[in-house]
C-alpha cells in the first residue's frame, strides 16, 4: 500500500506536473507549478480538492463509475467507485464520502501510470 506522498507524486508524474513534495503538519500537500495557474505557485492535492482530481482525470483518461456489490454469505452491501484505466481497474468502497472515494480512486488510478512510465 503506497502512502498519499507516494500516491500523490506518481499521479504529478503521470499528468506532466511539476514541483516539490512539501508538508503542512496535518496532510500531504504537494506545490507545483500550479495547473490552475500555470506559472504561479500553488498547492495541488487532488485527493482533497475535487477539481485537481477532475482534471487529473482528465487528464489521463480515468472515469469513475459508482457501483454497488454485494458480499456473499451475510448478503451484506457495499457501495464502491471504481476507475477503470489501461485495462486496470481501482475500486473505493464508501460510506459517507463518495467524493473522497473518487478522488482516491482516480489519483490511485493515475500513480499506477506514473510508476509505469
Amino acid at each position: 500500500m503506497k502512502t498519499d506522498r507516494e500516491l500523490l507524486e506518481l499521479a504529478a508524474k503521470a499528468a506532466g506536473v511539476i514541483g516539490h513534495f512539501a508538508n503542512n503538519g496535518e496532510d500531504a500537500l504537494i506545490f507545483f507549478d500550479n495547473p490552475k495557474t500555470p506559472g504561479m505557485w500553488g498547492v495541488w492535492n487532488p485527493l482533497t480538492d475535487d477539481g485537481d482530481a477532475l482534471r487529473l482525470a482528465v487528464k489521463v483518461g480515468a472515469w469513475p463509475v459508482r457501483g454497488r456489490r454485494v458480499i456473499p454469505g451475510d448478503w451484506s452491501e457495499s457501495i464502491f467507485i471504481r476507475v477503470v484505466v489501461n485495462g486496470l481497474q481501482f475500486d473505493e468502497i464508501f460510506t459517507d464520502d463518495p467524493y473522497a472515494a473518487t478522488r482516491r480512486a482516480i489519483v490511485r488510478a493515475a500513480a499506477e501510470i506514473g510508476s509505469q512510465s
